[in-house]
């Protein structure tokens, strides 16, 4: 699963401090704990070398409430230059972890973007629609959603009893507003998914004006449309149609995670365009091989399964090895060690490879890690297999 719309917002080669907590307010002693929190993970930053500017940046931002009710886990990224990212996360993880690096902690943006499903939510009636888009993590601590109204403008819009030609003319004539109130919408929706990147797009209200717009999508958004019955504009909060609406997000979220599996589990079957094992995920994501990262729920932390694990880095993320030796051949400077997980969620985001993280047994992964592959090993780089 791709995250660009989280890496863009981040520095690459700045120092990051990336902040994983359980942000969770619900008991009278709510603050307090944050607080204790928050002061295991300053010690552990302070062993790390962060300036006491950035800690207190950071210090001020994780004690801020988020406002949202329930177990919930917060992330936060801040640079020398202030806070750069803070996010709601659907669940408090496992471990709280703070973590210091050139670049942000990748895995920790994996676990976020697995979590969250960016929507459209488009409630139309004949006239026209209101779209908003959402988060379903709830998305920037103190963010809003993005809002607009649609207004078709054609307003020949009810049919009336009797018959004759004039009848049929004016039943004409309300056919035509609808359509092309419809296609406005469809327009505007179009243009918001090829700008917005959404997941999914929701829709609902009126039957007739929701088959319409249907009808008049361009391809990019009517692949990405999903029918929810029960909205209807200027109707406030309907408790129902929000349920049937994150049923249709878990959903999205499930099917996403379980494509992605799936391919990956076909493709190792086969000895071909997979592989697992830390190894031969390091040589792949070398080569710039590396479409899509499958990494167990261990893995992704915090506190992932391989922080523990040494590799030997170059001055570039593509540069990593399990032997220092190797790092001296492929490298201009000094091979240093770094953390497993964070040296390859750095290499994997430099070649804009996606990320999926797996639950349970659902695959069987050496080391808890494997990679579809963008081109078959066994052939020359750039020949498609058409079978």
């Amino acid at each position: 699963m791709h995250f660009q719309w989280l890496t863009a917002q981040l520095p690459t080669d700045e120092m990051l401090a990336t902040v994983v907590m359980d942000a969770s307010r619900d008991t009278e002693s709510g603050d307090r704990a944050v607080a204790a929190r928050w002061s295991e993970l300053r010690r552990s930053l302070d062993r790390q070398g962060i300036t006491r500017e950035m800690a207190a940046v950071l210090e001020e931002q994780a004690l801020k409430p988020t406002r949202a009710s329930g177990p919930h886990g917060r992330l936060i990224v801040a640079s020398a230059e202030g806070i750069v990212m803070d996010r709601l996360l659907l669940f408090p993880p496992r471990k709280d972890e703070a973590v210091l690096s050139v670049g942000p902690d990748v895995f920790a943006l994996a676990r976020e973007a697995d979590d969250t499903v960016r929507y459209l939510l488009a409630v139309v009636d004949r006239t026209g629609s209101d779209i908003t888009l959402y988060d379903s993590t709830s998305g920037a601590v103190g963010g809003q959603p993005h809002r607009e109204s649609v207004e078709g403008g054609h307003d020949v819009l009810n049919k009336i009893r009797g018959g004759g030609l004039s009848h049929k003319r004016i039943e004409s004539r309300v056919e035509d507003s609808w359509e092309r109130n419809a296609e406005a919408v469809a327009g505007e929706l179009d243009r918001i998914v090829g700008e917005r990147r959404p997941d999914l797009v929701v829709i609902t209200g009126d039957l007739r004006a929701v088959a319409l717009v249907q009808g008049a999508l361009g391809a990019q958004a009517k692949d990405i449309t999903e029918h929810v019955s029960g909205g209807a504009r200027n109707n406030g909060v309907n408790g129902s149609f929000e349920a049937r609406v994150d049923d249709a997000v878990e959903a999205f979220r499930v099917k996403r995670r379980s494509t992605a599996v799936e391919r990956f589990q076909q493709e190792l079957g086969r000895g071909a365009m997979a592989v697992t094992g830390i190894d031969r995920v390091i040589d792949a994501l070398r080569k710039s091989q590396v479409e899509e990262l499958v990494i167990s729920d261990a893995v992704a932390g915090p506190v992932s399964s391989l922080a523990e694990t040494k590799v030997w880095v170059g001055d570039k993320p593509l540069e990593l090895s399990m032997h220092r030796d190797e790092i001296r051949k492929l490298s201009s400077g000094d091979a240093r060690a770094r953390r497993a997980d964070l040296a390859l969620g750095t290499a994997a985001a430099q070649q804009d490879a996606g990320i999926t993280i797996v639950y349970g047994d659902a695959v069987d992964l050496t080391d808890g890690i494997g990679a579809l592959l963008r081109w078959d090993p066994a052939k020359p780089s750039g020949v498609v297999d058409n079978g």
